[in-house]
């Protein structure tokens, strides 16, 4: 079952998130991987900067969470993260499809340019990569993040994205 993450499950979020991330570790530049890879206080920034999560549950348990945030004339897929437990079996692709489901606006989604598998998912499911110029724009203007994460992320764009 998919449905809205309620306020007072952030604690789940933030272990859902710390725990799906280690897939990242080894391919995240040692720069920039930390641990746990999402502090509690970033988690409610994100939050209160307006991405609003939606969560799989399975057999009363929440297993994936994943975010959408609107930046006005596009919206971001924000923290996609499935538990490691319950990794390849459909659980990102339904809840990408929920979050998609009659959107009007071009779907953003970065990533790290190093998270082959991570890309694989999306361009199986409708997105594409865009070219290095347009990404580092793109960053920078819908993403609050470090120049050395532009420098190491990619952005991948629905078709509605012209």
């Amino acid at each position: 079952m998919i449905r809205k993450c309620l306020d007072s499950e952030i604690e789940i979020i933030y272990e859902i998130i710390n725990d799906a991330s280690i897939a990242y570790q080894d391919v995240i530049p040692p720069d920039r991987w930390k641990q746990p890879y999402m502090e509690m206080n970033e988690l409610k920034e994100q939050i209160a900067d307006g991405v609003a999560f939606c969560c799989y549950v399975e057999n009363n348990e929440m297993v994936g969470v994943m975010g959408i945030q609107n930046k006005g004339d596009v919206k971001l897929i924000r923290h996609a993260y499935v538990r490691t437990r319950n990794r390849n079996g459909g659980i990102g692709t339904k809840l990408l499809n929920h979050l998609l489901d009659s959107q009007e606006k071009p779907i953003l989604i970065g990533t790290w340019k190093d998270a082959v598998w991570a890309i694989d998912f999306y361009t199986k499911n409708g997105f594409r990569l865009v070219e290095e110029e347009e990404k580092n724009m793109l960053l920078k203007k819908y993403w609050k993040i470090p120049e050395r994460q532009v420098e190491t992320s990619v952005v991948l764009v629905d078709a509605k994205y012209k």
